[in-house]
């Protein structure tokens, strides 16, 4: 056996009902004063409650989707003129975005809490969107400092943004499977993170209130997330972020609707990845064990819902193809590309594509 696996240095602070208190105690060990809140404006009461005891010198509430340029920009200026030294980002992995390009530039330490399951916090991956083109990269500045993990804070998530985001996250844990960077301890995390996933999102589907299921949820998003961070972005994530930039469809319910389409594409190809999520799954197949919880959990179903047409196609897919990965399972041409994305489009079953 030979590999090398790197282990991110992060602080991860899990409990329901702990948030406000792990965010001071935190705040404190850094020995911040001037602390710079990035949370969407939808999130004010929410946050209201949680940084009253913080030394907050300016809360920004300017959150986009994909991180536009010119926000962060506006966030990066906004941070130096209060005089920010640190970050806290509550909400999403758009809030997160935010807060990570303004460490990018500033060194800030960041803190994150999450309120989905996005993973974001817990990789140094950053992206970037300008015009319809998304830029993503990895630098060190950007990885959170802390995540704290309050499961109480994904109670106001909408059940079918919990369906997506929960997806979202397990996308992290089969990529990782076959990723440019996969060795024995990512494939064990996601591995872990997709049993968890399996059972979490099932539970949380089927009663929305109870704790127990979004907190295992929360635990395999996080797990699935450090399994990315360490193998690197595949076939999967090159996908959707090209679909995101380009098209400016929603984060969450993109990685939902194409991740059956990109396993029945790889799995055949990948049959030891294959077998190791179909175990997870406790399935014959890993894209049975796939369908069938997206059927449990009324899973996104297709890309046109959310404006990609038929005509989109062809573009998007030529402008996937230079950022396939080399180590992809299989080789990957323009019309494999199409296939899988008419498919996704319109939603249909995604065997044909094996």
């Amino acid at each position: 056996m030979h590999f090398v696996h790197d282990t991110l240095p992060q602080r991860v602070c899990f409990g329901s009902a702990q948030a406000s208190a792990f965010l001071k105690t935190e705040i404190e060990a850094l020995g911040a004063s001037r602390v710079m809140v990035i949370a969407s404006q939808r999130d004010t009461r929410l946050v209201d409650a949680l940084v009253q005891d913080l030394p907050v010198a300016l809360r920004h509430d300017e959150v986009v989707m994909h991180v536009p340029v010119e926000v962060a920009g506006r966030a990066r200026s906004a941070a130096d003129r209060a005089g920010a030294d640190a970050v806290v980002s509550i909400g999403g992995g758009s809030a997160t975005g935010l807060a990570k390009a303004v460490a990018m530039t500033s060194g800030l330490p960041v803190i994150a809490v999450p309120t989905t399951y996005a993973g974001s916090e817990a990789t140094p991956v950053w992206g970037l969107t300008e015009g319809s083109a998304k830029t993503t990269g990895t630098d060190p500045r950007v990885l959170p400092k802390v995540i704290i993990y309050d499961p109480e804070l994904t109670l106001s998530l909408p059940l079918d943004l919990s369906v997506a985001s929960g997806l979202n996250a397990l996308a992290h844990s089969v990529d990782a499977m076959w990723a440019p960077k996969a060795d024995p301890v990512s494939s064990a995390l996601a591995a872990e993170g997709i049993r968890a996933l399996g059972s979490g999102l099932a539970r949380l589907a089927t009663s929305p209130s109870d704790l127990s299921g979004r907190e295992e949820t929360l635990y395999a998003s996080y797990l699935s997330a450090v399994a990315f961070a360490s193998a690197g972005s595949a076939l999967h994530h090159k996908i959707c972020h090209v679909l995101g930039g380009k098209y400016n469809l929603p984060h969450a319910q993109t990685h939902a609707t194409v991740l059956p389409y990109v396993l029945a594409l790889n799995g055949p190809a990948a049959p030891a990845a294959e077998a190791r999520i179909a175990a997870a799954f406790g399935t014959s197949s890993a894209l049975e064990g796939l369908q069938r919880l997206r059927a449990s959990v009324g899973a996104p179903r297709a890309l046109s819902d959310y404006g990609f047409t038929p005509g989109d196609v062809p573009a998007a897919a030529a402008a996937i193809l230079p950022a396939v990965p080399p180590s992809n399972p299989r080789p990957v041409t323009q019309d494999d590309l199409e296939a899988l994305l008419r498919a996704a489009c319109s939603g249909t079953d995604p065997a044909a594509l094996g």
